[in-house]
């Protein structure tokens, strides 16, 4: 059974200390056993500026077994999936405690982002790259954290201009690319449907 009270305790630490981690967690739905957690990137990494979001799976005897984690957003990293987004993090595995936390667990996740194990891959062909091309893994990671994980600012008020022009009005047009993520198609459909 899923300690409950535990991961509420957990949920506030976290909302607590967002200025200073970056760090978020909170639950998909009414789900306590459902999460979402998300990390920025590392600064000095090609993840850097980019926002991950991570899917968390609490199984039935958490905290005594660990988190389910894997990345919902694509990343391209040798310890990570790019197809799946599973992570290999050996607190995600044989190495969890019950000491640690979702908070610790997404730290060390990040912590992974700056310090990859190409020898221990949950990717081979990341790893591969990583080990014999590294410059091209570095743009790599790089173009999949721009293409990904950032929000563009850039283009928002092309957006805003070329929705205005087919005849909405422009608290309309920036109000609905706001409730979409700035998803311009998105956007058209909830602009369309009233």
């Amino acid at each position: 059974m899923v300690d409950f009270a535990r991961v509420q305790k957990e949920l506030q630490e976290c909302s607590r200390d967002i200025e200073a981690s970056g760090i978020t967690v909170s639950p998909k739905a009414d789900n306590l056993a459902r999460l979402i957690g998300s990390i920025p990137g590392p600064i000095g990494t090609p993840y850097e500026g980019g926002t991950f979001q991570i899917d968390i799976s609490l199984p039935d005897g958490y905290p005594f077994a660990p988190p389910k984690m894997r990345f919902a957003t694509k990343v391209w990293h040798p310890n990570i999936s790019s197809q799946s987004g599973a992570i290999c993090l050996d607190i995600l595995k044989d190495q969890w405690s019950p000491a640690l936390t979702l908070k610790t667990a997404l730290l060390s996740v990040q912590a992974l982002l700056s310090a990859p194990e190409p020898d221990d891959p949950q990717d081979a062909v990341v790893a591969k790259q990583y080990l014999r091309e590294y410059q091209t893994f570095v743009a790599t990671a790089r173009y999949w954290t721009e293409t990904f994980a950032k929000a563009s600012s850039l283009g928002v008020e092309e957006k805003v201009q070329k929705l205005v022009e087919m005849g909405f009005t422009d608290a309309l047009v920036r109000s609905a690319l706001e409730a979409t993520g700035g998803d311009e198609n998105l956007a058209l459909e909830k602009l369309c449907s009233g």
